[in-house]
């Protein structure tokens, strides 16, 4: 009877670090889609990525050094990567730390932000997602920018 709990508990627990590196993997898919649709240019794909109601911050430094929050707006983001424009909007990213606790997931990801091959601007984007019928979709994204500090 004893082989037979330890057994249970044991499949019980691979279930769930399976089911929580699916989730993970799902999740940093639909961040790469967003991703991959700035470098095409496609808003249609952009689009599928956030949730209704997507709310978009950044945390900015005054002149002064001391720090503001910017409030951006989804709807101009999605135009602008869908207006033909010169360059690739290249940003890469690095899967730093996933929490997911059910349908809600946080991922923090230090960036490069490039023109084309050119350097612009790096920082961190904080992504939070839920899990919805159509997938997991981006509802919340905070990010910091900056030209110096970044790393190799």
């Amino acid at each position: 009877m004893k082989k037979i709990i330890i057994l249970v508990a044991i499949t019980a627990n691979c279930s769930i670090a399976f089911a929580q590196e699916t989730a993970v993997a799902a999740v940093k898919q639909t961040i790469n889609n967003m991703f991959d649709a700035m470098r095409k240019g496609d808003s249609t794909l952009l689009r599928s990525t956030f949730a209704t109601g997507i709310a978009f911050h950044g945390v900015s430094n005054k002149k002064d050094g001391s720090a503001v929050l910017v409030v951006d707006n989804p709807n101009d983001f999605v135009k602008m990567v869908g207006t033909p424009h010169k360059g690739v909007y290249d940003e890469r990213i690095v899967f730093q730390d996933i929490k997911i606790d059910g349908d809600l997931a946080s991922v923090w990801a230090p960036y490069k932000f490039y023109l084309d091959d050119k350097f612009s601007h790096c920082g961190v984007d904080v992504f939070q997602l839920m899990k919805t019928a159509a997938g997991w979709k981006i509802i919340y994204i905070v990010d910091t920018r900056r030209k110096d500090n970044c790393p190799e």
